[in-house]
């Protein structure tokens, strides 16, 4: 009766002392968030009342060719699978913590049959052999007076929700991936269009050129010329298809096929820029799954201070055991026997030799890892988001400008063609102005592959995009 009387005061100073946490209390690590972005332009408005859902972003684009693409992530990419694999693993771990809240109950059997010898020491009579049947059940619960568990499955749940986070982030990444690969795609295939036509043009020089060479109106100089422009723009023309195959294997390995059996027909076009909004500042804390994810850390390792501080104190277990025991021969189940102890066991530290101390400092020092963790994760971010918002008005105002070069440069190249047919120049302006046309256009062409591209890292370093 006493033992049972001083099992029910420990559980009565269980309830009363429930609310014991060695926690410190928790805040985000803090960090300074600026009241808006600078490199707010024409083409990234602001919208601070935007709460940005991120829904299918990349429809913007208005290409069916990539919906279809970023919709095969999900089944086909192997690092997502990776990703939501250990998020799962990290649900499981959270779960398995949870049941130290609750008593543990097993139960246990057997049928044994006993041989001892005769010259056992301090035998005292009894058979030779005997059986040994037992039926049984025992059951064990921590009194978690110091919020050991309780920190432990606080600490667990939020390296759950990091783990989410982590598995959002890949997706997003991913996602991302494949629309920078893919209208990088697109821009080399108008490229091709471009040397295309352009191989086409120089071959009709080159034929105009011989043909005046043969009449004696211009030297065999200017033909070689000709024959050089040719076989440039051919060379650059296999280039570009060289860099093509490189972005169409990375787009099959992203959607999860071989390289080998996978393709996509040219399509010579680009889509317009879209105009992205741009949230304050503070909602990219919130948006962004990487700053959700080390912020989650930042908690779970607080949580773990807790756990290395609850060490410094007793540990308290309440046991019972029972069921029943005989040496065969008779019915088992009968109250003559039946067995059971019931009673806490304590366990206190006295000497570790500084273990639980070393614990302690290992415990802050992940906290102070995991804050700075996050505080760099929130600068990258704002950087990142800077950066491309720097890309995405600037390159709108050099596409312009680039406009401009080549409707200069086109005029040029008509002007030196023209004035070369009547003998007014050599065929080095022609060459000339052919280049530097060739030049504008690659360039042009190459720059609003460069803002589609921009738009697309400004949507990943945003968190996502919106509908």
């Amino acid at each position: 009766m006493r033992r049972v009387s001083l099992a029910a005061v420990l559980s009565a100073l269980a309830s009363v002392v429930a609310g014991c946490s060695l926690a410190p209390p928790y805040a985000p690590p803090p960090i300074t968030t600026p009241t808006a972005f600078k490199e707010v332009g024409p083409w990234t408005p602001a919208s601070p009342g935007d709460a940005a859902p991120r829904g299918d972003w990349w429809t913007v684009y208005g290409d069916q060719t990539l919906d279809g693409l970023e919709q095969r992530i999900d089944k086909g990419n192997p690092d997502l699978a990776v990703a939501l694999a250990r998020y799962d693993e990290a649900r499981a771990l959270a779960a398995q913590a949870r049941a130290a809240q609750v008593p543990e109950v097993d139960a246990n059997g057997g049928a044994t049959t006993i041989h001892q010898s005769e010259h056992r020491p301090l035998r005292v009579g009894g058979p030779n052999t005997y059986d040994d049947d037992i039926v049984g059940a025992s059951t064990s619960y921590e009194l978690d007076l110091w919020g050991r568990v309780r920190n432990m499955v606080a600490a667990s749940k939020d390296q759950a929700v990091a783990s989410a986070a982590d598995a959002a982030s890949v997706r997003l990444s991913l996602e991302a991936q494949l629309a920078d690969a893919y209208l990088n795609l697109r821009g080399l295939d108008t490229q091709d269009k471009l040397l295309t036509n352009t191989t086409e043009a120089y071959a009709r020089a080159l034929k105009l050129t011989q043909a005046l060479y043969h009449g004696g109106a211009v030297a065999g100089l200017d033909v070689d010329r000709a024959q050089t422009q040719l076989q440039m723009a051919r060379a650059q023309r296999i280039d570009i298809d060289a860099q093509r195959a490189l972005m169409e294997h990375e787009i099959a390995a992203l959607v999860g096929e071989p390289a080998s059996t996978f393709s996509l027909a040219q399509v010579a076009a680009l889509p317009d820029p879209p105009h992205t909004p741009v949230a304050a500042p503070s909602l990219l804390l919130q948006r962004r799954p990487d700053i959700a994810a080390a912020e989650r850390r930042a908690a779970a390792a607080n949580a773990g201070i807790g756990v290395a501080r609850a060490a410094f104190y007793p540990d308290i277990t309440l046991n019972a055991a029972g069921g029943f025991e005989s040496a065969g021969g008779i019915s088992l189940l009968q109250a003559a026997n039946s067995w059971w102890t019931l009673g806490p066991s304590v366990s206190l530290p006295i000497f570790d030799g500084g273990r639980r101390k070393a614990a302690l400092r290992q415990a802050k020092d992940q906290f102070d890892e995991a804050s700075a963790t996050y505080r760099s994760t929130v600068l990258s971010a704002f950087q990142q988001v800077e950066d491309n918002l720097a890309l995405c008005n600037r390159l709108a105002d050099e596409a312009q400008e680039q406009t401009l070069a080549v409707d200069a440069a086109r005029r040029t190249e008509t002007l030196a063609t023209v004035q070369y047919k009547l003998g007014a120049v050599t065929y080095l302006d022609v060459v000339t102005a052919q280049t530097a046309d060739l030049q504008a256009q690659v360039s042009a062409l190459m720059i609003a592959t460069r803002r589609l591209q921009a738009s697309v890292d400004l949507v990943r370093a945003l968190g996502g995009g919106w509908s």
